[in-house]
């Protein structure tokens, strides 16, 4: 499986949210959130700046999810990419 052009397939991560007061979040009150973060599976080909294994947080509201080879997987854009932790 590899994604084409400037598409990237990640894995999301489910974070634990803790609040400044120390107050964990429950799984809803965290996916409010605009942003998420995932793990890259499979940079596009014409994506250059995003590497296999790097942490990404993405705009949730422009990406997809599929079933590719029984695993569930989001799909995303490199545009929608907002920061990039290199492993």
């Amino acid at each position: 499986m590899k994604a084409i052009g400037k598409f990237i397939i990640v894995d999301d991560i489910q974070e634990e949210v803790r609040t400044g007061s120390g107050l964990l979040l429950t799984a809803a009150d965290a996916d409010a959130f605009r942003y998420r973060k995932a793990l890259v599976v499979s940079p596009g080909t014409d994506v250059s700046a995003i590497l296999e294994g790097d942490l990404v947080y993405y705009d949730k509201a422009h990406s997809f999810t599929m079933v590719i080879g029984g695993h569930r997987r989001t799909v995303i854009q490199e545009r929608d990419v907002v920061v990039v932790e290199s492993r």
